[in-house]
């Protein structure tokens, strides 16, 4: 990512953060180059097991140009899908987790890794989000593709 593209996207995460200078300072001082964000302010955060988000997002990426941010964290166990928030409220999924208002996640500078967590895809700055349709039209494709690939072998 370019300078002013990791600027724009440090400021677009730091401003739903309490204290946006201390932030910024978590991420530039502390080794452990994370923050903690409050979810459902700006986005929140559906978070896959990654044997469903990572054939996930190859769809996604088939499907549109810029998905919104993609975390993936604790050996890629996990992904973290940014979708609008609100979503959290109305999903209904098995297995899929959710980050939205009152609940905290995990971010590593945009475009570093630290502490397990890296981004797969980095926030733009220009507050892209993933729809939460389309994820889940892409995750239904994803499982689909899977369940094919397993009846062939």
């Amino acid at each position: 990512m370019a300078g002013s593209g990791v600027r724009a996207a440090v400021e677009w995460l730091v401003s739903v953060a309490p204290d946006p200078d201390a932030c910024r300072w978590e991420w530039e001082r502390n080794p452990r180059g994370i923050a903690l964000l409050p979810a459902g302010r700006r986005w929140d955060v559906l978070i896959l097991p990654g044997e469903l988000g990572y054939p996930t997002l190859d769809v996604l990426t088939r499907l549109i140009d810029r998905p919104g941010p993609v975390l993936a964290g604790f050996g890629d166990a996990r992904m973290g899908f940014f979708v609008p928030p609100g979503t959290t409220d109305r999903w209904i999924g098995t297995g899929v987790r959710g980050a939205g208002q009152g609940t905290w996640i995990v971010a590593p500078y945009p475009g570093r890794v630290a502490g397990g967590m890296r981004w797969l895809i980095p926030p733009d700055g220009s507050g892209t989000l993933t729809d939460a349709t389309l994820l889940e039209l892409a995750m239904h494709e994803a499982v689909g593709g899977a369940a094919a690939g397993e009846g062939r072998e």
